[in-house]
């Protein structure tokens, strides 16, 4: 498989669905990320919470634990726009790398970035046999969250976390909220199908 996994910010992907795409590439599939945004911002007064350069590296450092290439698209934060340059950035990716699978933010979810990025994903894949949507965090929203599939990765759950600890300054802004979500989540998911971890989506379409 060529997948392209798409993310509005440098962590959304590695949250929401590292452990399945650990799984594609030790499954020996292409595996390419495409991170919208520089993923820097600051507080409405305009005190820096993450610098671009620092968020860039962590982002490096988590596509090379997942083992996939990594595309910037280079937005601003917040300044993600169902639109024309972003969908065409998609596509130009899904036609050149010969995509055959996506993985895409939930477009429900209340982050607008993140539902801007899920839609563009949408439009620029809507020739794509399988597309999958993901939760890149935990808020609630008026719709619901379909979990309609689930992936078994509960052999490269702590790779995962890996992936996730690589952005140092979000996990320590956090205080690591970031690590129990993902620990009760996946082990929820995994416990409604019988694994000791998964991860779960929303299914568009899926071509088997």
């Amino acid at each position: 498989m060529n997948v392209l996994a798409i993310g509005a910010h440098y962590d959304d992907i590695e949250l929401g669905c590292a452990g399945a795409l650990i799984k594609h590439v030790q499954n020996n599939d292409k595996v390419t990320i495409f991170v919208a945004t520089d993923s820097s911002y600051a507080t409405p007064d305009n005190r820096l919470v993450r610098e671009k350069t620092k968020a860039a590296a962590e982002g490096d450092a988590a596509a090379i634990i997942i083992g996939a290439d990594l595309v910037r698209f280079n937005l601003e934060t917040f300044q993600v726009f169902f639109n024309e340059e972003l969908t065409a950035g998609i596509l130009h990716q899904v036609e050149t790398l010969k995509i055959d699978t996506i993985y895409a933010p939930w477009i429900h979810d209340i982050h607008r970035d993140h539902q801007n990025a899920g839609k563009a994903a949408m439009m620029a894949g809507r020739h794509v046999p399988r597309f999958l949507m993901y939760q890149p965090n935990w808020y609630n929203s008026d719709q619901t969250f379909k979990k309609q599939i689930f992936k078994d990765i509960s052999d490269v759950f702590q790779l995962k976390l890996k992936a996730v600890n690589a952005h140092k300054s979000e996990i320590k802004r956090t205080g690591n909220k970031w690590i129990d979500y993902v620990t009760h989540t996946n082990r929820l998911d995994g416990l409604k199908v019988g694994v000791e971890y998964a991860e779960s989506f929303e299914v568009i379409r899926y071509l088997i």
